[in-house]
């Protein structure tokens, strides 16, 4: 079972404008860090006091307008609108108060200022996600053209109940529920308003609380504690999801993490003892021949050396390989948790494992979603060993190269948002004694 994540829902909900009081409502409990460091961010906070200033006026359209051309007032003694927000952005230089100004021109001006400060918001979502698609939640591409913005006015007025606590977005509004019930419900909308469906779930979705209950308790029972990792068997960055997804509390008891590698596996392996707190042993197992793997042989004789040498008595074994149920049943004395990957592991195997009444969950229900420091750094890795060829390589094809050799499993949107990011914005740098050299974006 998996649970939907929150955590772009709750930057767009901050973003467009939602009441404080609302967003701790809905998001407080998953997302609580995320809040407070939403609230001292200052760009993130320049779009919300503008989104807010923008539906406030839709809301208000006409009776601001008549504020304005009968009683000669301006948005700042106008009851309706949020003072303190216009102060603080005037305070960041972003202009609000206009001489002669009518709700018409205060409208595109807000779009206007939306737009150019929007991007300094990318930062906050994640890669994987169009940033195109994000983009256009919060204004018309199109808004500088006549009449574009009177129809999402009148849009915007006729289908009210049908956008997110009625703060305005650019979208076509229908019954679905709240789009920013969940990160998954987000992204199903944002994608189908473009004729796309976002396959990967795993990206907004992580295994439910009761599964992370039953690996805290396995932790808690056992004295000496590690995971042993089958790498041929196991996918870095799916375990790397498990990790980071985990209370990092609960695993500090855990001794260490021993990756059982073969040369064929993902350079992914390399790079995970940088990215957790957990001591990594790491052995690649040499082949004696080429089309013969001997890292099962090897696991399992390091797994009864840790148990009978250094007396481990609690494993959790990472892998989706049936042989190892020879290992399990020879160590009747130690404890097993089992993860695997659906794709890989048979029903016989979880049966064997109930019946012994052995706990084994997926890896594949843990969210992968928020991992991209992992990607990033194994992809440009691998990207500066092609840096000396660049002008003779298709940086399409490269991208495409780089995802392929790194075993990571992406979307062609995500393959082109690396590709838009980090491949087209490489640039040639000259050092003081005249040399060249190519640099990454970061």
């Amino acid at each position: 079972m998996t649970v939907d994540t929150k955590d772009m829902a709750a930057t767009v909900a901050y973003l467009i404008g939602v009441k404080k009081h609302i967003l701790e409502g809905c998001f407080d409990e998953e997302c609580h860090e995320l809040l407070q460091n939403l609230y001292s961010d200052r760009d993130a906070t320049v779009v919300r006091y503008l989104c807010k200033l923008r539906t406030t006026l839709l809301l208000k359209f006409r009776k601001t307008d008549d504020e304005m051309r009968y009683n000669l007032k301006n948005l700042d003694r106008i009851e309706w609108f949020d003072y303190e927000n216009i102060r603080a952005l005037e305070n960041w230089g972003i202009k609000i108060i206009q001489p002669n100004y009518r709700s018409e021109k205060y409208i595109v001006d807000f779009t206007r200022l939306i737009a150019e400060n929007l991007e300094k918001c990318q930062r906050l979502f994640y890669s994987w996600v169009s940033w195109d698609y994000i983009k256009e939640l919060f204004y018309s591409p199109r808004y500088k053209k006549p009449n574009v913005l009177k129809k999402e006015f009148e849009k915007f007025m006729a289908n009210l109940d049908y956008y997110p606590f009625q703060m305005y977005i650019h979208w076509t509004p229908k019954d679905c529920g709240s789009i920013l019930y969940s990160d998954g419900k987000l992204i199903s909308v944002l994608y189908e308003q473009h004729g796309e469906v976002f396959g990967d779930k795993s990206k907004f979705r992580d295994a439910a609380e009761d599964t992370k209950q039953n690996i805290y308790k396995f932790i808690d029972e056992g004295k000496r504690i590690a995971i042993v990792v089958d790498c041929e068997n196991s996918d870095v960055y799916k375990l790397y999801g498990v990790i980071k997804n985990l209370n990092q509390d609960e695993l500090s008891k855990i001794e260490k993490i021993i990756l059982y590698d073969d040369y064929h596996t993902s350079s992914g392996w390399d790079w995970i003892n940088k990215f957790i707190r957990i001591p990594v042993e790491h052995i690649e197992v040499e082949r004696v021949t080429d089309n013969k793997s001997l890292v099962d042989i090897k696991m399992t004789a390091g797994v009864c050396e840790a148990h009978y040498k250094d007396n481990i008595d609690s494993f959790i074994l990472f892998s989706s390989d049936s042989d190892y149920w020879g290992l399990i049943s020879s160590l009747p004395n130690a404890e097993f948790l089992v993860m695997y990957e659906y794709s890989k592991c048979g029903q016989a195997i979880k049966e064997a494992l109930e019946e012994r009444g052995i706990f084994y969950c997926s890896i594949d229900d843990f969210f992968t979603g928020n991992i991209e420091d992992l990607k990033r750094a194994v992809l440009f890795d691998t990207l500066e060993k092609y840096l000396k060829d660049i002008p003779y390589l298709n940086g399409k094809e490269l991208a495409n190269k780089l995802f392929e050799e790194t075993r990571i499993n992406a979307s062609e949107k995500e393959i082109e948002n690396f590709y838009n990011r980090y491949i087209k914005t490489l640039r040639l740098k000259i050092d003081n004694d005249g040399n060249f050299s190519i640099e990454i974006t970061r």
